[in-house]
């Protein structure tokens, strides 16, 4: 049993490829594997799920599990999270919204680096900056090299994308609050929207999470996939997610947002309008988010950011608070 769990570990959390929302079914230990079953007409099916290479299972409208199934799972490191239906919104958790595995052998050094600034007012808000210097440079990386996101118009080298991401840097930089820092970063998305419905001709849009077009439900959908992302980076890293750079103020969970953003609006902005224009479902959807994280190692850049947050020791004393 000792090997199989030693084996259980080879993946790195940052290398993983799958996250799995099931509905309808029984999740269960059978055999050393975690299964889930489904009832057919004529007969049970049975599905494997491939625990070392998943990051989080969300379990929605219709599911159970056993605890033999949560004892695999968590030896294997995969965040569990009870959802609604389609996948939205997270419904039950240990930590704030993940049944998180229960380990002491997470690292420690990068909580002690986050608690080295977080308390000060001004190394927070820096923090904070840096996370929105990482989420531009991604998505001009992202949207200057991704052949499909250029062909439907995201293109970073586009004159009036370029000109809305540098002056996002300049606001941010100036800025003297995490709330005006929120306030710029609305202003950023707003444009973003806009550019994505001029590209796929969508028409009229109105960002409301609960609404029930097709954009919307799609962006309300990817975003609790980079969610299960954020959560699993945290969890390894062993940083509590109550300690947030810029949603902190109004939720406990806030650095999962904080990190989830860092890809939001570079992956799961544009594909939900490419596909609401598409007509595709919401499995396909789901499945092109996956396949963009995968692509472009969202994972990977997720662990790089806090973890260069973590350490950073280059901090502004002046009160300047310009990165």
């Amino acid at each position: 049993m000792q090997e199989a769990l030693t084996d259980l570990k080879a993946i790195l959390h940052s290398k993983r490829a799958n996250i799995y929302y099931l509905e309808k079914c029984r999740v269960m230990q059978k055999d050393g594997r975690v299964l889930f079953l489904t009832k057919a007409k004529t007969a049970n099916q049975y599905w494997n799920i491939p625990i070392a290479n998943t990051t989080c299972l969300l379990l929605g409208t219709g599911t159970s599990i056993t605890q033999a199934a949560m004892r695999m799972l968590a030896s294997a490191g995969v965040l569990v999270g009870f959802t609604g239906g389609g996948g939205t919104p997270l419904l039950m958790a240990a930590e704030v919204e993940w049944l998180t595995p229960q380990s002491e052998y997470r690292p420690t050094e990068y909580l002690q680096g986050w608690m080295s600034f977080w308390f000060d007012d001004n190394k927070r808000l820096q923090a904070a900056k840096l996370f929105q210097q990482g989420r531009i440079d991604y998505l001009r990386t992202i949207w200057g090299k991704d052949r499909e996101l250029i062909t439907e118009g995201f293109n970073s080298a586009d004159p009036h994308i370029e000109t809305a991401l540098t002056n996002f840097i300049r606001q941010t930089n100036k800025a003297r609050s995490s709330s005006e820092l929120m306030q710029i970063e609305a202003r950023l998305t707003k444009q973003l929207y806009k550019v994505a419905v001029n590209s796929t001709g969508y028409g009229d849009f109105t960002r409301e999470r609960t609404a029930e077009d097709t954009a919307n439900s799609f962006l309300n959908h990817g975003n609790y996939l980079a969610y299960g992302l954020a959560a699993t980076t945290l969890w390894v890293l062993g940083i509590p997610h109550g300690f947030a750079v810029m949603h902190g103020k109004t939720r406990r969970g806030a650095l999962v947002f904080d990190v989830a953003d860092l890809i939001k609006d570079t992956l799961i902005l544009p594909w939900a309008f490419i596909c609401a224009k598409e007509g595709a479902s919401e499995q396909e959807f789901r499945q092109q988010c996956l396949q963009a994280f995968t692509d472009h190692k969202s994972l990977d850049f997720m662990f790089e950011q806090v973890k260069t947050v973590a350490m950073h020791t280059d901090w502004d004393t002046t009160g300047s608070q310009t990165l």
